[in-house]
């Protein structure tokens, strides 16, 4: 997300996570400072918490092969509260990353990895970053990186017996309440959404968003 009145219309809805995409080839890159927190005060200074300790969704960057000197100057500017990799990162990237910010720059930010899934066997690259990142990401394996408004079957990640809590993503939209309430496994801790609830490039409609959050918290 990019505007700062889009951004408060959705934070309004209660969500977890809002995202900012830092990869200059996507159509949803956050090239202005717009969303700089100091023109945005909402934005959290703390993981999930304001000055005023009222409930705010924390802030993740996303970046694709990124230079770590970039991630860190974008993850301090935007005060971000999860750096989420997308692209071919390593362990050892993730480790330097985190070593360089915390404890002295940034001392609560956490890792999302990102992982591609197609079949099974994409589903066990996790174990190569155990120990590593603080969360993962299960998204459709695609020729671009992410957005690309299409699922994976679900089944395959059965076959997780990780202990890194994950997020659940890959073109879920708004008919997919149901599928989703469906879903269980112990470590998914969430669904990641974007491009199917969008109206333009990182401008979300708001009555889908509503509608489906909706749905989903029914019981």
């Amino acid at each position: 997300m990019r505007d700062p009145e889009n951004i408060h219309a959705v934070k309004e809805l209660g969500i977890d996570f809002l995202g900012l995409i830092f990869w200059p080839k996507s159509s949803r890159y956050v090239k202005d400072i717009t969303v700089r927190a100091g023109n945005i005060p909402d934005i959290p200074t703390e993981l999930g918490m304001t000055k005023s300790q009222e409930r705010q969704p924390a802030t993740v960057g996303v970046f694709v092969n990124e230079m770590p000197q970039t991630v860190v100057t974008h993850a301090y500017n935007y005060k971000l509260d999860y750096i989420q990799l997308h692209g071919e990162e390593s362990p050892t990237y993730i480790d330097n990353l985190k070593r360089t910010l915390i404890p002295d720059i940034m001392p609560e930010i956490k890792v999302i990895k990102a992982l591609s899934i197609r079949e099974a066997d994409d589903v066990k690259r996790w174990r190569q970053y155990k120990d590593h990142t603080d969360l993962i990401l299960f998204d459709t394996k695609c020729d671009c990186v992410g957005g690309s408004g299409k699922q994976f079957d679900w089944s395959v990640l059965e076959g997780y017996d990780g202990d890194i809590p994950f997020l659940l993503s890959g073109g879920i939209g708004p008919k997919d309440a149901e599928r989703v309430k469906r879903f269980s496994h112990p470590m998914c801790i969430g669904i990641d959404i974007n491009s199917r609830f969008e109206i333009a490039p990182a401008m979300k409609d708001i009555s889908k968003l509503r509608t489906f959050i909706n749905e989903i918290q029914q019981q």
